[in-house]
């Protein structure tokens, strides 16, 4: 008994596994085979025929054209001409009539021309300067040429110094109707003027000197 009972143990877990996948597989063979149901092949055509689409025509009846009878033209109006001139246009002539020359005594009267100081054409605004920080003004003095230019220009007294360039550029731009004496141009001096500058604020009310 205890010979048996050492044999079993002795067997291996593998032995154990094959006789039962032997088992399995006997059953399975045994087993009756039944063939499946075969399955219809669907069939399709390549290239299959298109059929031609009929086109429905419209029938149309034109309705016969009526003939138009064209008017007759409008009637011509007979115009009146005008009977050509017979007789020959008259043509005058006649001499220029003889005068005698005025005999004038030059000594007899002068021209004079009137004096007049130097007259302000063009005055070109001075630029208002970037670093300014409210309005001010400068007053300037200049001589005129003979020809009317601004000349010597100089700044004397100026609310703030940012405004002293841009005067004199301005006043240097300027044209003036030249001194006359004795009917000859002639230079002007000491030419006083004043150039005002308005700064305003973003809603454009005027900032104050």
């Amino acid at each position: 008994m205890g010979n048996a009972l050492r044999w079993l143990i002795g067997i291996p877990v593998a032995a154990i596994v094959t006789v039962g996948l032997f088992i399995l597989m006997t059953v399975l063979i045994s087993a009756e085979f039944e063939p499946e149901e075969k399955v219809d092949t669907a069939t399709f055509e390549i290239n299959p025929k298109v059929e031609d689409i009929k086109v429905i025509e419209r029938e149309t009846q034109i309705d016969q054209v009526k003939k138009v009878v064209t008017p007759p033209p409008p009637p011509q109006i007979e115009r009146a001409q005008a009977d050509k001139p017979t007789e020959r246009i008259a043509s005058l002539e006649g001499a220029v009539p003889e005068f005698e020359t005025p005999k004038i005594d030059r000594g007899d009267f002068k021209i004079a021309v009137s004096d007049r100081d130097a007259q302000p054409l063009v005055r070109i605004p001075p630029i208002m300067p970037t670093r300014a920080e409210k309005s001010g003004h400068c007053k300037v003095r200049f001589d005129v040429s003979p020809e009317g230019q601004p000349f010597n220009v100089n700044a004397t007294y100026c609310t703030s110094s940012v405004f002293e360039r841009a005067s004199i550029k301005s006043v240097e731009k300027w044209k003036y109707n030249p001194k006359v004496v004795d009917g000859r141009n002639v230079a002007r001096s000491g030419v006083e003027s004043q150039i005002t500058f308005r700064l305003t604020d973003e809603r454009g009310n005027i900032i104050p000197e």
